[in-house]
């Protein structure tokens, strides 16, 4: 796949990148340069939702965590876009758990400076309102992954959604977190990885996932990887690379 493109700091991030030079400079002056660690928690459920993060290598898992202290993915975020704003339009409080999964660089802007952003400038609303719908898809196209797809499916197309946003090959994913992401025993993602390295698409290592045949990889996952990506290419064809 083509390489990710480094630009300088704040660009990092597709969506800031895309933008002219007069929209990106009315957020310039209050985006903030910050590491995150991974396993970082950010904000859990109810929290105040104070900042909307644009991350460039970094990719940050939306979860819902259940009462007996379960917890599946509901969305992903990397360097195509942005979080802590969508769900702070009417309530500022988050949904559920934002965890840094694959540790890295972001921007963060304040929520209530973004608001004002998107009221001044057509352009960086409108920007937004194409990530927003593109995100909504993924969602819901997940939900129907989930509930209908293989595991081994499913663990091709997270594998794969991953490096599109971290844009290498070695994944920093171990057993325990694909087992959370995907809902299933640690067990059965164990066995589902051991597969795929005897097949050649992986290789794995400690703590760390690394895409041999990523061809392969894509005609094993299930065709939701397809539909999600295709959805960001029709919405977002400056943010989102193709193969």
């Amino acid at each position: 796949m083509a390489q990710i493109q480094r630009l300088p700091r704040h660009q990092n991030n597709r969506l800031l990148a895309a933008l002219e030079t007069e929209d990106f400079a009315a957020l310039e002056p209050h985006l903030a340069f910050l590491e995150l660690q991974r396993g970082q928690v950010l904000y859990e459920p109810g929290q105040t939702i104070r900042y909307t993060y644009f991350p460039h290598d970094a990719m940050v898992s939306l979860v819902t965590v259940m009462r007996d202290g379960k917890s599946a993915e509901m969305a992903v975020f990397g360097c195509e876009g942005l979080f802590g704003l969508v769900s702070a339009f009417v309530t500022p409080q988050a949904f559920g758990r934002y965890i840094v999964q694959l540790g890295g660089t972001a921007s963060r802007i304040e929520v209530t400076r973004m608001h004002k952003a998107m009221a001044a400038r057509p352009a960086i609303r409108q920007l937004i309102l194409h990530y927003t719908e593109a995100l909504m898809a993924q969602t819901l196209q997940t939900v129907a992954c989930n509930a209908v797809h293989s595991v081994e499916a499913r663990c091709c197309r997270w594998i794969l959604m991953s490096q599109d946003r971290v844009g290498k090959g070695d994944l920093p994913l171990t057993h325990e977190f694909l087992a959370e992401m995907l809902g299933v025993q640690r067990s059965t993602v164990s066995e589902v990885t051991r597969t795929l390295q005897d097949k050649g698409l992986i290789r794995q290592g400690r703590g760390a996932i690394t895409v041999i045949d990523r061809p392969a990889l894509q005609n094993t996952a299930c065709e939701c990887y397809e539909i999600i990506r295709q959805r960001y290419q029709q919405l977002l064809p400056q943010t989102y690379e193709r193969d």
